[in-house]
Formats: structure tokens, sequence, C-alpha cells
């Protein structure tokens, strides 16, 4: 039976991670986004809420029954045991998800694309879970100036964010593969290198699997 080929898929905010991943999902791969089960774990109904709420007290939920996202992020800015604490409780459903979503694509025999923002962060936990790790690098003056653009938020705000995210370096030595997205690749030269990757990666016989 032949294995189901993993790729761990990573990148800096407003590095074009997700833009990749929709071109691998175009190539026929099984986007797995971490980010997004995890914003459903704190979206109004979400299972992480209960948990919050007993943690970090009720005035953490919005009134529109879900996290309030602004007031979380700037309690764990601050104080990085809050951090830790929130992880503690999102994680364990995050990773519940993501074997579910994971195992249903498999049984229909795509090559899996595991999208996680925190992958270098998290250290050996997803990189014994996939065959390759894939990041998707630009200069971080290109990071701040799309994430700017697209967001509205304020330069020392991105920067912030940037910050507390692992270093551009340390992502790059994470990498067994790295695409680049800076300034001058278009969307057609970027798709274009998605497809050539895809086929290389997703033959599993060019990787002896």
């Amino acid at each position: 039976m032949k294995k189901t080929f993993r790729l761990g898929l990573t990148g800096g905010i407003g590095s074009g991670k997700s833009t990749v991943a929709g071109m691998l999902a175009e190539c026929g791969a099984a986007i797995i986004d971490s980010d997004a089960i995890s914003r459903a774990t704190t979206a109004a109904g979400g299972e992480a809420l209960p948990a919050i709420a007993a943690k970090f007290g009720p005035q953490m939920i919005g009134a529109d029954g879900a996290l309030d996202r602004a007031a979380m992020r700037q309690l764990v800015y601050a104080d990085p045991g809050a951090r830790q604490q929130l992880e503690a409780i999102i994680h364990p459903l995050v990773g519940q998800e993501t074997d579910r979503q994971a195992r249903a694509a498999a049984e229909q025999g795509k090559p899996l694309v595991f999208d996680v923002p925190l992958l270098v962060e998290s250290g050996a936990r997803w990189r014994s879970k996939v065959d390759r790790v894939l990041v998707v690098d630009c200069p971080p003056e290109t990071q701040i100036a799309r994430v700017m653009a697209r967001s509205g938020l304020a330069r020392e705000e991105v920067q912030r964010i940037i910050d507390v995210q692992a270093s551009r370096a340390a992502r790059l030595a994470a990498a067994d593969i790295v695409i680049h997205n800076g300034e001058g690749v278009s969307l057609t030269v970027l798709r274009e290198n998605v497809q050539v990757l895809a086929n290389a990666l997703f033959d599993a016989g060019s990787l002896g699997l």
C-alpha cells in the first residue's frame, strides 16, 4: 500500500503561505489548516470557549459568543504564561481535529499538506509528523508591507507579531525546501514554481516511499 505523503507548510505572517497552500490544493493535495481549525475552536460555540472562560474569565468571551481576540492578544503579548495556558487548552483540540481530517484525506489517497504557521516554533512535535518541511520565504519588510496593506494594522503591531514568531533564519534552517515569494515574484511565477514542486513531491516514487 502506497504511503501517504505528508508535507509541512509554514512561513511568517505576510509570506504568502496561504496562497501557496491554495495552489497546492489545486495540484490535488488535501490542506489541513491548523490555523483555521484553531479559530473554529474559539468561534461562537467553539469547543475551547468553556475552558477559556474558566481560566481567563468570562470577559474574554465577546458579545458575539466568540473569543475576544483583541483582548486575548493583548494579554498574551504582556504575559508569556498566559500564552502557554491558552495553548494548553487549544492545542489538544486542534491535534484531534487535525488527525481526523488527515485520516479522511488519506483514505481518499490524497497527499497531505499540513499548513502550520508555528511549525518551527513547535520543535520536534511537527517535524516528526511530516516527510518534508516547506517554508515560504520573503524579506521582513515585504511581510510588514503586505500585512499593513491587507489588515490596516500599524507597522509597530505587525512588527510585534513578527517578533513573537520564529525568526526568518530559524525557519530557513528548519526547511527542507524553500519557495521564495518576495517582491517581484508574480502569482504566475509562484504558481509555476508550486506546480513544479508538487509534481516532484507528490510522485511517491521519486521519494522512495
